[in-house]
């Protein structure tokens, strides 16, 4: 059989690492839209009987109906692929939930419980499970035994595969990977992690999400595709998304403004397909306001500044004159090793200070 497995589309995302630029969050989701249907097209073309989504499909706090009907509509263009869904942490079966309030289609099964639902075919049983809430602290896998080994097995699930709980004590369907081995699926399609694990031998996969949603999701973001049998098994990874995230270090140590220092990212080498944090590292010799610097920098791709410099000044040296630079450092010092500011605050007092004198 030949399938497509994709995750974690996140329609309708809020976007806003993008919010820094006017629009650039309302292109994100409008490419968002042909990035599925460059999936849709793929399907066509190839011949694809089967599409597994493994989870958080859209947003269900912000995704809009008409994106809804946008993809349902997409789905009806390929009436002779049967589609999976098993619903995430993002997109949970809940009461509201649009998976239970529109017609998705014939050719889509939605699984819509938390307890393992099997559907069979001749050659293959595809199983699967639903987020029924926005957490999931256990697993339904634990008890599983698969009815017939001489099927082709599939599980379709959101999960965090060796997971542990979050800062808040939930879990998102912990699962272990040797437990996985141990029911003896012949292909596990997974989502809730953004980056692919292509590289997995076990036939245990995280497709990562077709489209990158932040500069935590560096790299490039697609699709797996696969073909397999009882006793033959190949995949593919294939790129959908145009644009990338990017990280650049800028050293600042021979930079002395803020216009030195505009002038200077303006000159780097940047991709138009690409966005882009600038990493500002090194020693800086004047005050750095990266708001700033980012609202008057014309490079529109450039979404994020981050300040990573330390203080030029030699502090200590500075902190023994007997003038007024070496009073107000001592001042400084002294109000810092009280604990009456961060460490942020007491680099930023002595910065403008002594840029003032």
């Amino acid at each position: 059989m030949k399938f497509v497995h994709i995750a974690d589309m996140h329609f309708d995302a809020p976007f806003t690492s993008l919010n820094s630029r006017e629009s650039l969050s309302d292109r994100r989701r409008l490419e968002q839209r042909s990035i599925l249907k460059k999936v849709i097209e793929y399907i066509k073309e190839n011949d694809i009987k089967y599409l597994f989504i493994a989870g958080d499909l859209y947003e269900h706090e912000y995704v809009r109906k008409s994106t809804i009907e946008y993809i349902i509509n997409l789905f009806k263009e390929i009436p002779d692929t049967k589609i999976f869904i098993t619903p995430g942490n993002h997109d949970p079966y809940i009461r509201n939930s649009y998976y239970k309030t529109y017609d998705w289609g014939k050719n889509v099964k939605i699984f819509d419980t938390y307890w393992i639902e099997k559907y069979e075919d001749d050659n293959f049983n595809i199983y699967g499970m639903a987020f029924t809430e926005f957490y999931m602290n256990r697993s339904p896998l634990e008890h599983i035994e698969l009815d017939d080994k001489e099927k082709v097995n599939i599980l379709i699930t959101h999960c965090d595969l060796n997971g542990s709980k979050d800062s808040n004590g939930m879990s998102y369907n912990p699962i272990l990977e040797s437990k996985l081995n141990e029911i003896g699926f012949d292909y596990v399609a997974m989502g809730h992690i953004h980056k692919n694990n292509i590289d997995n031998k076990n036939r245990i996969y995280y497709p990562g999400s077709p489209i990158s949603l932040g500069f935590d999701e560096l790299g490039e973001h697609g699709m797996i595709v696969g073909d397999i049998t009882k006793d033959t098994f190949s995949m593919e990874f294939v790129k959908l998304d145009d644009r990338q995230f990017e990280e650049i270090e800028l050293k600042v140590d021979d930079l002395y403004s803020k216009e030195d220092l505009i002038e200077k990212i303006s000159s780097l080498d940047f991709d138009d397909k690409k966005l882009y944090k600038i990493n500002l590292i090194g020693k800086r010799n004047f005050e750095i306001n990266t708001r700033e610097i980012l609202r008057i920098l014309s490079v529109e791709n450039v979404l994020k500044i981050k300040n990573s410099t330390t203080l030029a000044y030699d502090i200590e040296e500075l902190s023994k004159q007997q003038n007024l630079k070496g009073m107000f450092i001592r001042e400084v010092i002294n109000m810092y090793e009280k604990g009456l500011c961060t460490e942020e605050e007491y680099q930023k007092a002595i910065e403008i200070g002594l840029e003032v004198m």
